[in-house]
């Protein structure tokens, strides 16, 4: 298991201090589904939004494993799950690939503005015919002069809504291949761009999402990110980190959600007796701590060998698919301890079953991590 230092320990404990004033009302703002503005200052003056990036560009420069400890406990204390994903979305649809591919031109101008928090990030890679089969994308990029033209449409494009920036994965090369789609960087307010309505959607309502449109959509061709045709290239760094970043903060909220369940175990009586003094309870807290404590190691593991270099095609599968079925399973046995107050929404935890669900499906559906793992065994 990670020892923490005292300064990362410190560090997680300031985000603690942060988390009562995100968490306000969160059963309220669920129901409304709106984004809310003044948690999103309460981020930026938090500075949750620099912690992976260098200091160059306003960042805090933190390693891995430091940025994934401190999501932990952000995870942990935020009951607004719509909101950390905000975070964790603009983080790494945006920043990651900036960083790691962007231009010095593109990182000066706009890196800053993502770990300030000033800008908000998405990015673009679903369509509405394709689904997870991010490799029969539809929208089109063809080069004119110093532009890129865009047309097509994306959807489920998280913080859509709200967003100052996209990364948008186009097709270049019609029957390349992987090699055939590359990344942009698209400004909100660049002409031939329309975002779509916010969709309501099951949980996680707090962070908004939409499609987009693309009508001639021309883009600079120094916005794009990295190499012409290495789009999936950078996609497969980004989704690395975002699995990382966003499940982490589910193994912070199932931390949480088991810590209420003892404590709610041993103050609820039935039967003249504690229900944590009952065997099926017992039976069921404990299977909720195997599955945390397996989600947890699996997620610090993986981001260990991301780090020492190493291949975690399989590995990072198994981490992200074991997790949110985890977290999934874990808010359903919540409901179940909590009996008929578990059902109520005052209580916050039909809520985070709702949220779970959508785990199983972004960032790679469960069936589509067990088709790669598969693939991997040569299957």
């Amino acid at each position: 298991m990670i020892e923490w230092t005292a300064d990362q320990e410190n560090l997680r404990a300031g985000i603690a201090r942060w988390c009562e004033a995100f968490s306000a009302d969160h059963v309220e703002r669920d129901e409304e589904g709106t984004f809310s503005w003044e948690k999103w200052k309460l981020v930026r003056r938090a500075g949750l939004l620099a912690l992976p990036f260098d200091e160059r560009w306003g960042g805090d420069g933190l390693d891995l494993i430091t940025v994934m400890g401190v999501l932990e406990a952000l995870g942990e204390g935020n009951r607004d799950a719509g909101l950390t994903f905000s975070v964790t979305t603009s983080m790494c649809s945006t920043g990651i690939p900036l960083e790691a591919f962007g231009s010095k031109a593109l990182k000066d101008a706009y890196l800053p503005l993502i770990t300030s928090g000033e800008a908000i990030g998405a990015h673009a890679i679903t369509e509405p015919s394709g689904g997870s089969d991010a490799l029969n994308m539809r929208t089109t990029a063809r080069r004119e002069g110093d532009e890129f033209v865009l047309n097509g449409s994306k959807t489920f494009v998280s913080n859509g809504p709200v967003a100052d920036l996209f990364v948008v994965y186009a097709l270049t090369r019609p029957g390349a291949g992987a090699l055939g789609t590359t990344a942009f960087l698209v400004r909100r307010d660049t002409p031939g761009l329309v975002v779509g309505k916010p969709m309501k959607k099951m949980g996680l309502r707090t962070s908004p999402l939409s499609e987009l449109f693309f009508d001639d959509c021309r883009v600079p061709a120094d916005h794009v990110i990295g190499r012409v045709g290495a789009g999936f290239m950078v996609l497969d760094h980004v989704m690395k980190r975002e699995i990382l970043f966003s499940f982490i903060t589910n193994v912070g909220e199932m931390a949480h959600r088991l810590d209420r369940c003892v404590a709610y175990a041993k103050e609820r009586t039935a039967f003249g007796q504690p229900i944590g003094s009952y065997q099926a309870i017992q039976h069921r807290l404990v299977d909720m701590k195997i599955k945390l404590d397996t989600a947890r190691k699996w997620l610090y593991d993986v981001a260990e060998m991301l780090v020492a270099g190493k291949g975690v095609t399989t590995e990072m599968a198994i981490a992200k698919l074991l997790t949110s079925e985890a977290n999934l399973a874990s808010s359903l046995a919540a409901v179940q301890v909590f009996g008929g107050h578990g059902y109520m929404a005052e209580t916050g935890l039909e809520k985070d079953v709702r949220n779970a669900v959508a785990g199983t499906i972004y960032s790679g559906s469960t069936e589509t991590q067990y088709n790669r793992i598969a693939s991997m065994m040569g299957l």
